[in-house]
């Protein structure tokens, strides 16, 4: 067992990124924290480590169990890392396929003008009652 390893390197070796180059793009772009901190590809990281991954709509975070950098089956996953993440991201999640979702029957094509304009009737939110304008006090 290393003591250490890149951060670039665990992630694509955890299985968290499908390639170590979108892992280390995923660093770039400031979505890879430890900390609470934006870390870099070559951030070292350490076992005890908390790193969190913005992947939309939620943020994972994992504990770092060991420091690896050659890629493990998934079934030699639960040695790795351990899931850390808040239960509440998870119902983000579902909230946002569910609210993404519009259920539309298998061949029938892209949707009339007509069609289109009643779909847009139904999901407008004003028809919810929500109101820019209200005030909440």
């Amino acid at each position: 067992m290393k003591e250490s390893a890149r951060i670039d390197k665990w992630l694509w070796a955890a299985r968290i990124y499908k390639t170590r180059s979108i892992a280390a793009d995923a660093c770039k772009n400031g979505r890879v924290t430890v900390g609470g901190i934006s870390r870099k590809p070559s951030f070292i990281i350490k076992r005890g480590d908390v790193v969190s991954v913005k992947k939309a709509p939620i943020t994972y975070s994992f504990e770092v169990l060991d420091c690896i950098e050659q890629r493990v089956g998934a079934k030699m996953l639960f040695a790795v890392y351990k899931n850390v993440t808040d239960p509440r991201q998870y119902e983000l999640l579902e909230m946002s396929r569910i609210s993404g979702f519009v259920d539309r029957a298998r061949g029938t094509g892209r949707p009339t003008k007509k069609e289109r304009r009643a779909l847009d009737a139904f999901i407008d939110p004003a028809l919810f009652g929500f109101d820019d304008d209200d005030d909440i006090e």
